[in-house]
């Protein structure tokens, strides 16, 4: 029998209504098929571990991460497939930073979430949660078919550090702006398997590390050398510098002059860009010109929520600075394109 483990950390997708209050409050997942009984149908063998106490996803840490991670690993041989339940808030930031800290990963690790609780009528976390299970249980010639992270929202499968949370309105809560999606859930479970990683050989393994010393700055017209000084003489070890289209910024001798300086204090600077879809080009304009000169990395077509996952992951790691610059630029994830 198929055997996969949901990792439940919290999230609306546990909620239901208190009978006397009327207030959501979470069940629990121990019983979680007295809550969806259709899960029965599916002839798996769940098992279920909730984080004590739950943690709703705004307050979600790379420690978290770690216990996430820890969980998968010392799971690993016992199951074919892990489930995820997760605020959708951050589950970009945490479906990146378990695709770097898990290693050579040859199971899917499916996250997945509602943008209404369980007990609702209308709620979505049903179809979400059956659905990630079935991918996470999905093999071809014994071999899992999407050993991956990923995220599964509104019937598409994402590559998760190429998600972000695009709507909180509508069911449709996640995109893939510069990657196609993995999977589709309509009549039938479509898989897309030349956009899928093929299933390593390594060992599996777990790095759990990371050093979230790291900075933002979020070009706009009109930013003040003041704010910009904040950042780059400020004690981060990296900055994620977003820019506006291809990677280009403001020519003011005083910008440049910041970020020149911040290189030269050791910090690393990656570009990534203010826009959805697309990829950082330096060079491209004679505004993003000078950021290549100095030594600015791009971050290509990053998500944000990767960009900065994958700095904490490579500043955490044993690597020299020269290391740690060619992986930015380097998809040891899928997680870019360049």
């Amino acid at each position: 029998m198929t055997k996969i483990l949901i990792i439940y950390t919290g999230g609306t997708i546990g909620m239901v209504n208190d009978a006397t209050t009327g207030a959501l409050v979470p069940f629990d997942f121990e019983q979680i098929k007295d809550n969806v009984p259709e899960l029965a149908r599916l002839n798996y063998q769940l098992s279920v571990h909730s984080f004590t106490p739950i943690i709703d996803s705004s307050n979600m840490h790379p420690s978290h991460w770690n216990a996430i991670a820890q969980l998968v690993k010392d799971n690993y041989e016992g199951f074919d497939g892990f489930v995820i339940l997760h605020g959708s808030d951050t589950m970009s930031f945490t479906a990146s930073a378990l695709s770097f800290m898990l290693k050579n990963l040859a199971k899917p690790v499916i996250l997945t979430g509602s943008q209404l609780p369980i007990g609702e009528i209308r709620t979505d976390a049903k179809e979400n949660l059956i659905t990630a299970l079935e991918i996470a249980a999905t093999k071809a010639n014994g071999k899992a078919v999407v050993p991956e992270v990923c995220i599964y929202f509104d019937n598409q499968l994402f590559r998760g550090n190429r998600s972000i949370k695009f709507n909180t309105e509508k069911f449709e809560a996640f995109r893939s702006p510069n990657y196609p999606i993995l999977a589709e859930a309509g009549v039938q479970l479509t898989f897309f398997h030349k956009e899928i990683l093929p299933v390593p050989t390594a060992p599996f393994y777990i790095q759990t590390k990371f050093d979230a010393n790291i900075g933002v700055l979020k070009a706009y017209p009109g930013m003040t050398e003041e704010v910009v000084m904040a950042v780059t003489k400020s004690k981060v070890k990296a900055i994620v510098l977003e820019t506006f289209g291809s990677g280009n910024t403001t020519t003011e001798k005083w910008f440049i002059h910041a970020l020149a300086q911040a290189i030269k204090d050791g910090k690393i600077i990656v570009d990534i860009s203010q826009c959805l879809r697309g990829s950082v080009q330096l060079g491209m304009y004679e505004t993003s010109s000078e950021l290549k000169k100095m030594g600015v990395l791009s971050g290509y077509d990053m998500t944000f929520e990767t960009a900065v996952t994958k700095l904490m992951y490579l500043l955490g790691a044993d690597l020299s600075a020269e290391e740690i610059k060619q992986q930015m630029e380097t998809p040891i994830a899928g997680e870019l394109t360049n």
